[in-house]
C-alpha cells in the first residue's frame, strides 16, 4: 500500500504560480512512477504531466507544457507541480497517483491515489 497526501493548493491570480507537493508513504517511493491529474467541476478527470522513478522520464498534457513542471525528490519522499502562467482554466482538483511501471497518461494504469488539493485561478 502508497499513501499520497497533496499539498500546496489554494487561490491564485491569473498568470501567478503554484507549486503543489505530493508526500507518499507506506513502500518504496523510488518503485513508483508518479502522475498528476486533475478534475474541474462537471468535466472528467484529466491527465497532467508523469514521470518514471528516476524522473528521467517526463510527459505532459498539451495544455501543461511549457508551463508545468513535474519533478520529484526519491529522498524526501514527494513529487511535485511546478505551475506557471496559471490560467482560470487550470480550475480544477488536483490528484497524484501512483503506479509500479513506467509512467503512464491513463489514470487508470494508477493504482493509488491521494485525496487531491482544491487550485482555483481567478481572473
Amino acid at each position: 500500500q502508497v499513501q499520497l497526501v497533496e499539498s500546496g493548493g489554494g487561490l491564485v491570480q491569473a498568470g501567478g504560480s503554484l507549486r503543489l507537493s505530493c508526500v507518499a508513504s507506506g513502500q518504496t517511493f523510488s518503485n513508483y512512477a508518479m502522475g498528476w491529474f486533475r478534475q474541474a467541476p462537471g468535466k472528467e478527470r484529466e491527465f497532467v504531466a508523469t514521470n518514471s522513478w528516476s524522473g528521467g522520464v517526463s510527459y505532459y498534457a498539451d495544455s501543461a507544457k511549457g508551463r508545468f513542471t513535474i519533478s520529484r525528490d526519491n529522498a524526501k519522499n514527494t513529487v511535485y507541480l511546478q505551475m506557471n502562467s496559471l490560467k482560470p482554466d487550470d480550475t480544477a482538483v488536483y490528484y497524484c497517483a501512483a503506479r509500479i511501471g513506467p509512467p503512464n497518461v491513463l489514470d487508470y494504469k494508477y493504482d493509488y491515489w491521494g485525496q487531491g488539493t482544491q487550485v482555483t485561478v481567478s481572473s
